[in-house]
């Protein structure tokens, strides 16, 4: 019997944190993926072709890649060399269109996908990891630090997908 304990684990945001990681911001996107059900969609949809014992979900590999492709923006242009890589891109863009409807409010819901990135996925941020907790702490004086709490405050409100 397995147990299935996510594709990613749950980080509370604190907004005092001193020392720092990069690319924190993107929290904002996993916990996007978790509340429109993707990771255990795309999981289902693609059980077809794992094999018997493979250790990776593919649906897991290709979210990691759509993630990183959000954050990142990079690599759109090469795009109609490779259909797997066009299905990757076309997740990330969803993801990129999908969380500030879910999550922002006000002018920040309006920003461009390069806007997005710049403020609110590049912020950084402290990964404390106390007992089975993992807590995220942000900067104070980052401008954009209480954005991104609301947008997760926002996000964790959303009711779990059926």
């Amino acid at each position: 019997m397995k147990k299935r304990i996510g594709s990613y684990p749950r980080v509370r945001i604190e907004g005092d944190g001193r020392t720092v990681v990069s690319q924190a911001g993107g929290v904002l996107l996993v916990e996007t993926v978790r509340k429109a059900g993707l990771d255990t969609a795309i999981s289902a949809a693609l059980t077809p072709w794992r094999k018997a014992r493979a250790v990776h979900d593919p649906g897991k590999v290709l979210l990691d890649a759509a993630l990183a492709v959000a954050l990142s923006g990079d690599c759109l242009d090469r795009t109609a060399q490779n259909r797997i890589w066009l299905e990757i891109v076309q997740i990330a863009l969803d993801l990129l269109a999908w969380m500030p409807m879910l999550a922002l409010t006000g002018e920040a819901r309006l920003w461009e996908p390069r806007r997005l990135r710049l403020r609110l996925f590049t912020t950084a941020g402290q990964l404390v990891t106390t007992g089975r907790r993992r807590i995220l702490r942000l900067a104070r004086h980052w401008p954009w630090t209480g954005h991104i709490i609301a947008a997760l405050d926002r996000l964790t409100q959303l009711p779990d997908p059926g």
